[in-house]
């Protein structure tokens, strides 16, 4: 990417949402569990999880905007704590935590929100945290050719904590190296330590 250009990031695979289908499935999933949607508290439900899930589901388009490495910065350059909001797509229920996401520049540096931008494009759809981690690295590494790219989700997922197992204030760490540190010990350890977790 050349400077002064940036790459508009969208959704190529939406397909378009239907809320008024959204809305009767949900009045229909409803109703099948048990649950009356009649009630006045209840009767605007089934229109509010159609649009709640909508929202879940669709990444906002972004602008991915890189800079020439003209001070051939060649440490790491680290985004923690950045909050993670997704669905798992085995219960449908939320997982939500932290990302930290670092890389080491290339040619280029990229627009800091940008880490952030990238991991709620991949966030806002069903997923499962492990597809997610990859999918934000692998996606960083190909756009931006940097020499090494990290990516660490911190996450609690409610469907451990509030059915099945209820394993109350557990959370699931998933990592992704790729690059120098992966391969190298020493850039390894020092991505694992500035983000506070452990190799």
């Amino acid at each position: 990417m050349r400077s002064g250009t940036a790459l508009r990031v969208i959704d190529e695979q939406r397909d378009g949402v239907d809320l008024a289908a959204a809305e009767r499935a949900a009045r229909e999933f409803l109703e099948a569990l048990g649950v009356s949607a009649e009630s006045e508290s209840m009767r605007e439900t089934p229109a509010r999880m159609a649009r709640a899930y909508a929202e879940l589901f669709t990444p906002r388009p972004f602008d991915l905007t890189t800079f020439p490495n003209e001070e051939g910065y060649d440490e790491l350059v680290l985004a923690r704590s950045i909050p993670v909001r997704s669905v798992c797509e085995h219960h449908l229920l939320p997982f939500a935590g932290v990302a930290h996401v670092g890389y080491l520049p290339g040619d280029r540096i990229l627009g800091l929100s940008k880490l952030a931008r990238v991991v709620e494009h991949f966030a806002r759809r069903p997923q499962v945290q492990e597809r997610l981690t990859k999918q934000v690295a692998d996606w960083l590494a190909e756009r931006l050719r940097p020499r090494g790219v990290g990516v660490v989700i911190e996450a609690e997922h409610t469907c451990m904590t509030l059915r099945g197992v209820r394993a109350v204030g557990s959370t699931t760490v998933t990592s992704t190296l790729l690059g120098i540190l992966r391969e190298d010990a020493r850039s390894r350890q020092e991505f694992f330590a500035l983000t506070g977790t452990r190799a």
